[in-house]
C-alpha cells in the first residue's frame, strides 16, 4: 500500500482497531486565498498540480473495517438545530448530542440548493450539472440519473468488502425509462436504480413525499402496485393538512406511516447487521422529512413553537435518536462514524419566519432553491468514538460531494480520474486536525434555475443577478424596474459581509475576473479535483452518459417545478 497519509494529527494515528462509522452525512470544502493580478486569473484557467490526499496511517488498517452509516435529513434547516442555533424554536436533543460527542461544522455546503442534484453529488462524487440533468429535479416518473458504470461511495465500498444498504427516499430515478415514453414502468424491473448503482439492499421511496407515485419498492421491485389515485393536499401552511400532488397511490400506502416504516426497515437492518459485528458495513438513509408534507403523528404534534414544520423536524430528530440506540444496542456504536446532514436548506419563507420567530435558515439570506447562502449551507455533525475529539468545532469549507473521497481515504481506496471528479479527501479535517486549512481549490455551488456560483477563499461570485430560486425571473424584473444598470453579477466577501447585503461586483473587477475563469475552467474540463495525469486527457467517461436522453422531460420537470408555487 502506498503511503498517502502526510502529517495526519495524533488522534488518527492512536486509532483502534475496531472503528465503525455510521454516518448522516456531509461534507466540506473551501477554496483557496488569491491575489488580484493579470497573471492569477490565467492560472485560474489553468488545472492545478496534483496533490497527494491523506489516507489513515498504514498501522491502522485493519480486518474489521469499519461501519458507515449516513444520515441526509430533507430540507432541515442550519437554523433548526439548537446546537447551531440557541434560539431555535425546536427541540432537537439526539442531533445536538452527535454533535457534543463528535464535531459540528459551520461551513458545510450541498453542491445543489435542492433535492435530486444533491444526492447525486453526495453519492457520486461529482457535480450533478457535469450529468444531463442541469437544473431543477426528478420526478417520481423519471429514468435513473447515475450512469451505468459510474462509481459511487456504494460501489467504492462494495469493491473493499463492505455490505451496502440504502432505506429511504431514492429520488435519482428508476429505469431506463425505454419503451415507457421516458418514463420509469413500474410493471417492471426497477433497473437502473438504487441496485445497479452498488446497492445489495434498498427498500424507500421514488421520490419525494410529495411526489407521485406514492408507493413502496425493495430492491428493483415494487411492494405494492399503485392502483388507486389521491388528490392533491393543501400546505399545511395555508391551512391544510399537507401537500402532496395527484396521482397514483398504492392502496395500502399512508404519508403518514412513512417515517417511521423507514425508521423500522433501518432498526431492523442494523439489528442484522448486529448479528455479524465482523463484516462491515455501508447503511445510507435518507429521510423523506421535514419536506413537504408536513406531517408529524400526533405524539409529536405541539412539541415544538414553530408549528407543524418544527414538529415534523423533532420527529426526524426522534427517527435519528432510534438509529443511533439501534446502534448502541447492538454492539455497533463504539466501532460506528454518523454523520448527520441536510440535502438543501429549509424551504421557510419570510412569512414563516414573522408567524413563529424561528430561522430555520438561521441569519443567512435566502432558501432552498437559491444561490445565496440559506439555499446550500447547512447543518454537518459527525460522531465517531474515540477517534473524532468531543465537541469538535470545524469553520472549514466543505461540500458533500467530498463523501467519495473521505471514504476511499478510509478504506485506502485509490479513485481513479474518471471517478469523484469533484471530491476532495477531508479525512483529516473531519478527525478534528486544524491545521488543514483550504483544502479545496474552490467550491461551486448552484440554484435550482440552473444558476451558478463559485467560492473560492472568502470571496464567493455568483453568475446572475437574482437568488437563481422560486420566483426568480419575477424577481429579475421587479430588480431592473428599480434598477436599470443592475450588475451583471454578484460578489461577495462572506469574512466581512456574510449575510450576503453589499455586491461588490463593479468594485472588485480583478476578482470577478478571477471566479469567472476559475468556474469557466471547472466546466469546461469535467472535474475540479487535481488529478495525477496531464490534463490534455480530459475525462471522456467510461460510461454512456447519452444512454437515456430525456432531454425533454427534464424540461417539462423544470418547468412545472419553478411555476408551481406549492412545488417542493
Amino acid at each position: 500500500m502506498k503511503n498517502h497519509f502526510q502529517k495526519l494529527p495524533a488522534n488518527i494515528k492512536n486509532i483502534t482497531l475496531t472503528i465503525n462509522i455510521s454516518i448522516a452525512f456531509a461534507l466540506f470544502t473551501q477554496g483557496c486565498s488569491f491575489i488580484e493580478t493579470t497573471s492569477d486569473i490565467e492560472q485560474a484557467s489553468k488545472p492545478q498540480p496534483y496533490v497527494q490526499q491523506n489516507h489513515l496511517p498504514q498501522h491502522t488498517q485493519q480486518a474489521i473495517k469499519p461501519n458507515i452509516v449516513v444520515i441526509l435529513a430533507d430540507d432541515l434547516g442550519y437554523g433548526d438545530l439548537g446546537v447551531y442555533n440557541r434560539d431555535s424554536k425546536i427541540p432537537t436533543p439526539n442531533m445536538d448530542a452527535i454533535a457534543k460527542q463528535g464535531i459540528r461544522f459551520t461551513d458545510a455546503h450541498t453542491p445543489s440548493a435542492v433535492c435530486t442534484p444533491t444526492r447525486y453529488g453526495l453519492l457520486t462524487g461529482r457535480y450533478a450539472w457535469r450529468s444531463r440533468l442541469k437544473r431543477g429535479v426528478l420526478f417520481g416518473e423519471s429514468p435513473a440519473l447515475i450512469e451505468q458504470g459510474r462509481m459511487t461511495i456504494q460501489s467504492m465500498l462494495q469493491d473493499k468488502g463492505y455490505i451496502t444498504a440504502g432505506i429511504g427516499k431514492w429520488h435519482l430515478g428508476l429505469g431506463s425509462g425505454l419503451g415507457n415514453n421516458g418514463k420509469t414502468d413500474y410493471s417492471q424491473a426497477l433497473n437502473p436504480g438504487p441496485v445497479s448503482s452498488g446497492f445489495d439492499y434498498y427498500f424507500g421511496i421514488p421520490a419525494s413525499l410529495d411526489m407521485p407515485p406514492y408507493l413502496y419498492f425493495e430492491n428493483e421491485k415494487v411492494v405494492q402496485a399503485p392502483t388507486a389515485q389521491v388528490s392533491r393536499g393543501k400546505l399545511a401552511r395555508y391551512g391544510g393538512k399537507g401537500f402532496w400532488r395527484e396521482g397514483a397511490i398504492a392502496p395500502d400506502f399512508s404519508h403518514l406511516e412513512v417515517l417511521p416504516t423507514l425508521a423500522n426497515k433501518a432498526e431492523a437492518y442494523i439489528a442484522e447487521r448486529g448479528k455479524q459485528p465482523q463484516q462491515p458495513f455501508f447503511l445510507y438513509m435518507p429521510l423523506p422529512s421535514p419536506h413537504t408534507p408536513w406531517i408529524p403523528k400526533a405524539e409529536f404534534v405541539g412539541k415544538s413553537n414553530a408549528g407543524v414544520y418544527g414538529d415534523f423536524v423533532y420527529q426526524s430528530d426522534d427517527v435519528i435518536g432510534r438509529i443511533m440506540k439501534a446502534l448502541k444496542d447492538n454492539g455497533l456504536a463504539d466501532n460506528t462514524l454518523v454523520i448527520v446532514t441536510s440535502d438543501n436548506g429549509s424551504h421557510w419563507k419570510t412569512t414563516d419566519i414573522e408567524e413563529f420567530n424561528h430561522l430555520a435558515n438561521a441569519h443567512w439570506r435566502g432558501m432552498k432553491a437559491d444561490i445565496y447562502e440559506g439555499g446550500h449551507r447547512v447543518p454537518f455533525i459527525a460522531s465517531w468514538p474515540k477517534n473524532i475529539p468531543a465537541g469538535s468545532v470545524s469553520d472549514e469549507n466543505l461540500s458533500l460531494v467530498d463523501l467519495l473521497a473521505t471514504f476511499a481515504a478510509i478504506v485506502d481506496s485509490d479513485l481513479p480520474d474518471n471517478a469523484g471528479e469533484d471530491s476532495y479527501n477531508q479525512l483529516a479535517t473531519l478527525m478534528g486536525d486544524k491545521t488543514q486549512h483550504n483544502v479545496r481549490e474552490a467550491t461551486v455551488y448552484h440554484a435550482v434555475g440552473g444558476m451558478f456560483a463559485i467560492q473560492q477563499g472568502p470571496w464567493k461570485y455568483i453568475k446572475g443577478q437574482t437568488s437563481g430560486g422560486f420566483g426568480s425571473k419575477a424577481q429579475r424584473r421587479k430588480l431592473l424596474k428599480e434598477n436599470p444598470n443592475l450588475p451583471a453579477g454578484q460578489l461577495y466577501n462572506l469574512a466581512t459581509d456574510p449575510g450576503e447585503t453589499t455586491n461588490l461586483f463593479l468594485e472588485k473587477p480583478e476578482k470577478v475576473a478571477l471566479l469567472k475563469a476559475l468556474l469557466k475552467r471547472y466546466q469546461e474540463q469535467g472535474y475540479s479535483r487535481p488529478r495525477s495525469v496531464d490534463d490534455k486527457s480530459i475525462n471522456k467517461e467510461v460510461v454512456d452518459e447519452k444512454s437515456i436522453n430525456d432531454e425533454s422531460i427534464n424540461k417539462k420537470s423544470v418547468n412545472q417545478q419553478l411555476t408551481n408555487k406549492e412545488a417542493n
